[in-house]
């Protein structure tokens, strides 16, 4: 198994790569995929959500309004704390447990976690960062998935910094750009993967 770690800010493009390495013949680990699994009604991490934030989280279907949930925890530090004491400790232990299954394989697993910057995970063999101009992210942010340009900012400022992800970096894909850029950035990405494979 060759482990490697994906990471980038909000709007990077980082689940866009992640895909595109799948299509290389990756086998993907997504800490998000892994969290909204988690967080479906019926699961322990749902009914402890919904016990400690209150009903008001719960949308119309019985699922997780994750804006609620955001809008109560994105300036309560305290909130946030709670939050994280509740669903990081089940999503470490799942993540874990997908890496495990892979140990005696020859698959380039990639962990795709949004706070690898802050959190780190042992064993990654490289950390690729995808990344672009703030700018840039605030407005593919807006224009894509529906933000306000303030909400944007504050999502991307409550992040590690740019330059400390990029100080973390054994490889930067580049997303400033259109889309076929992207494509040979990724090219670039899974050539340099296949070297660490060789050493």
């Amino acid at each position: 198994m060759l482990l490697v770690g994906l990471t980038g800010g909000i709007g990077s493009g980082k689940s866009t790569v992640g895909r595109a390495l799948v299509e290389r013949g990756a086998v993907l680990v997504d800490a998000d995929e892994i969290v909204r699994r988690l967080q479906s009604p019926g699961t322990n991490v749902f009914a402890e959500m919904v016990e400690r934030f209150g009903s008001g989280i719960v949308a119309a279907d019985g699922t997780l309004d994750r804006q609620a949930v955001a809008e109560i925890v994105f300036n309560d530090e305290a909130a946030l704390a709670d939050l994280g004491a509740i669903v990081h400790p089940r999503v470490h232990e799942e993540i874990e447990r997908r890496v495990a299954e892979q140990v005696d394989t020859d698959n380039v697993v990639v962990l795709d976690i949004p706070l690898l910057g802050e959190a780190g995970w042992p064993g990654l063999q490289g950390t690729i960062v995808v990344d672009l101009h703030p700018d840039t992210a605030v407005s593919r942010l807006v224009e894509h998935r529906g933000f306000t340009e303030a909400d944007a900012l504050a999502r991307i400022d409550a992040q590690i910094g740019r330059s400390e992800r990029l100080e973390m970096a054994d490889f930067v894909v580049e997303n400033s750009g259109p889309l076929e850029d992207l494509e040979t950035e990724i090219e670039r990405l899974w050539e340099w993967i296949g070297s660490l494979e060789q050493r």
